[in-house]
């Protein structure tokens, strides 16, 4: 059918290493701006993120023809951006 549209909806948690309250909130919103580029800059549609100091929630809606886990792998790679 040419005028099928597909949306999916998925919950995604990214926990800080062993729990521990990395998450500094005063740079939280910065750091939630950031991941919120790489899902747009995927051309995916970020819905919600929130979170507290040891872990983030993403509420993301995907296209089909995205992999989540090449998402993931790109949003994680924050971290080596960072400590550099």
């Amino acid at each position: 059918m040419a005028d099928t549209f597909s949306q999916i909806y998925v919950q995604i948690v990214f926990a800080v290493r062993n729990r521990n309250a990395f998450i500094q909130t005063e740079w939280e919103e910065r750091l939630y701006q950031y991941i919120t580029g790489i899902v747009r800059n995927h051309e995916q549609k970020m819905i919600a993120i929130n979170g507290i100091s040891n872990h983030i929630h993403l509420f993301i809606g995907l296209k089909p023809t995205c992999r989540i886990s090449d998402l993931v792998r790109e949003i994680k790679k924050i971290k080596y951006r960072i400590c550099k």
